[in-house]
């Protein structure tokens, strides 16, 4: 693993004017706003630091609300013994960014803007700007890694993922280390947090499990080990033997999403997770009145990585994600 290009002070670390040396741990309360009753809000970011130098890694979950399986991914990972297991570096834990969103089922903050498409932010912005503001100013410049933990958006659901940026070999090798099923190579998107990092040159993967709401457990244990996997890669972690076993990933080069031709009832055939060949039936859109049914068929030959799990869709929607030019590792 080459090193991330971004240098990080090792000795101090200085979080929001809290500093921690080697050795210390402790959590910082970043204050990202109030509530209309004048109660504050604040994130926490959870600090674990080595006295044996290393790498300083962010583990993130939360920027969308709704999100839960990441959240839960993170959770599980502060629940086990991070201080008396940290070989090396530093780790920089948050396990809820979108607090907000959270308390109110939400993706977005109030208002309805994504924090994930207002970086780097600004604090004199909108709410989610402000939000996105302090993980820039506050954390970014702290780290040489990132793993950012998400689910499918709205109704959709994600078969377990990782996507890193196209052309960045530090992280597509750690993407091969966390060894999800699939492995998407992708383009970052204008005001998110990856095209933040991309810019920092800080290596980061983006891992996509389940759908927003609903907990998803084979989702959240891929996502748990695949963590672990890469810690232990990184030096950050010993980690046992059973999580160094993996099996093999298939890595996605371009994807595509077949939409709903007609507005109607959906119900889908085949599921995420499943190759498929072009021509085959994929699922059904039936009117209300029973006159008409609408075949949905695939494309092109490749890999359903995302379906939408929605009863009733509108002319446009999004139905099946594909991804195609595939090599099998």
């Amino acid at each position: 693993m080459g090193k991330a290009k971004n240098k990080v002070k090792e000795d101090i670390m200085v979080i929001d004017m809290q500093s921690f040396s080697r050795g210390e741990n402790g959590i910082v309360q970043l204050d990202v706003g109030r509530l209309p009753s004048n109660i504050k809000i604040t994130v926490d970011a959870h600090v674990f630091r080595s006295k044996k130098a290393g790498p300083s890694t962010l583990i993130l979950a939360g920027i969308h609300g709704d999100e839960v399986n990441g959240i839960e991914i993170v959770r599980r990972f502060l629940s086990t013994d991070v201080i008396g297991s940290l070989q090396k570096g530093s780790l920089i834990v948050i396990p809820l960014l979108n607090i907000y969103g959270f308390n109110n089922a939400e993706r977005e903050v109030p208002g309805g803007r994504d924090v994930n498409r207002s970086f780097p932010g600004t604090k004199i912005g909108s709410l989610a700007s402000r939000i996105a503001r302090v993980l820039t100013k506050n954390i970014l410049p702290n780290v040489n890694y990132m793993f950012d933990f998400h689910t499918g958006g709205d109704s959709r659901y994600n078969f377990p993922q990782v996507r890193y940026t196209k052309s960045d070999e530090d992280s597509a090798k750690l993407a091969k280390v966390f060894c999800a099923p699939y492995t998407v190579e992708s383009g970052v998107i204008p005001k998110s947090l990856r095209k933040i990092t991309k810019d920092m040159k800080i290596p980061s993967l983006i891992y996509e499990g389940g759908e927003s709401i609903r907990i998803n457990r084979n989702s959240i244990l891929i996502g748990y080990e695949g963590l672990m996997r890469c810690l232990g890669h990184l030096g950050h972690l010993k980690i046992p033997k059973n999580l160094q076993t993996t099996s093999n990933t298939i890595v996605i080069k371009k994807t595509t999403w077949v939409r709903a031709s007609n507005a109607g009832i959906f119900l889908w055939t085949i599921k995420s997770g499943n190759k498929v060949s072009k021509g085959d039936k994929l699922g059904t859109i039936n009117d209300i009145n029973g006159k008409i049914s609408v075949t949905v068929v695939a494309p092109k030959d490749g890999y359903i990585i995302g379906h939408n799990n929605a009863s009733v869709v509108n002319h446009g929607d999004a139905l099946f994600h594909i991804g195609y030019e595939t090599i099998s590792t």
